[in-house]
């Protein structure tokens, strides 16, 4: 059988309209969504469907969001693969996925999760940009440039793009002195993954140590170390490092790569990482087939072409 590495998205990936054919067509992913709004205390549901753009992108929207369509996509999908791993906030999707963490604690928890790393730098003070079209090194060396404010990798996404994060100032001087061939402002409401994030990480500490964790049903990347996670209590460690630690997404998928994965499956909202998936296996000996699931549509097609 083919061996399927599933991909979990995380923040950047929502948009107005995500889940909503599956609630349409689907009892699973209808309770799904209401369990959610129940434990949540609003429609994150109605949120979702319809907007507006600017609340669902307000990060403690945003998390449980995205959480909510890649476990009912995860759940619809039926199968378990044969290696996994989330980006930022996908990797608490992952642990859903695995049994590692129960859905309803997922959901407040990661809701939980946003509000701390929102409150950990106000809107409009930090900011968050890739960097397409430079190397690790020349990224790393312009950043040590910035005068004032911090300014640091958030995410190595793979070899020529690079996400930076910290004060606004600092990430507008640093896109200056780096000069990329191109660089995007991302549609987040904070700084993600930068030591401006350690009171959200101390906060989240807490709550983890206070959540039932078990047995993971299938190997998962933690990227925080980009490696496999043996333990549940190693799962449980790397979520309190996540908030404030780079996302080491090219080396997870350097994982795939050894692990030989056959296969790939983003599952959830919006295709980012089956887009650095294409970029980052150009150069492996054998690149993965590459699909995603975010709707009835390509979920029938994904199980189709893999045979299931």
């Amino acid at each position: 059988m083919t061996k399927i590495g599933f991909l979990f998205p995380g923040q950047a990936s929502q948009k107005v309209g995500m889940g909503k054919a599956f609630f349409e067509d689907s009892s699973f992913a209808q309770e799904a969504f209401l369990q959610a709004d129940e434990i949540l205390g609003f429609k994150i549901s109605q949120l979702c469907f319809e907007g507006p753009e600017d609340e669902l992108k307000l990060t403690y929207n945003t998390q449980p969001a995205l959480l909510i369509v890649s476990y009912i996509v995860s759940s619809l999908l039926g199968i378990n693969p044969g290696l996994a791993a989330g980006h930022s906030l996908g990797e608490y999707s992952a642990l859903v996925a695995a049994g590692a963490l129960a859905y309803t604690d997922a959901v407040a928890l990661v809701h939980r999760r946003g509000k701390y790393m929102q409150e950990a730098v106000p809107v409009g003070v930090g900011a968050m940009a890739a960097i397409l079209g430079a190397e690790y090194e020349v990224v790393e060396k312009g950043i040590k440039g910035v005068k004032d404010g911090v300014v640091e990798i958030a995410n190595w996404n793979s070899r020529d793009q690079i996400v930076i994060a910290g004060h606004k100032q600092a990430v507008e001087e640093a896109i200056s002195i780096i000069a990329p061939p191109r660089a995007v402002k991302l549609p987040v409401s904070a700084p993600f993954h930068c030591r401006l994030m350690q009171s959200a990480a101390e906060k989240l500490a807490y709550d983890l140590d206070h959540v039932e964790f078990r047995d993971l049903s299938f190997p998962l990347i933690s990227y925080v170390d980009a490696r496999i996670i043996p333990t549940v209590e190693q799962a449980r460690d790397a979520l309190k490092r996540l908030v404030s630690s780079s996302v080491l997404w090219f080396g997870s998928m350097e994982v795939f790569m050894e692990e030989k994965i056959a296969a790939t499956v983003e599952l959830g909202s919006g295709m980012v990482l089956s887009g650095l998936m294409k970029r980052i296996s150009r150069s492996w000996s054998q690149r993965p087939q590459i699909l995603n699931v975010e709707d009835p549509e390509s979920l029938s097609r994904t199980l189709q072409t893999l045979g299931i």
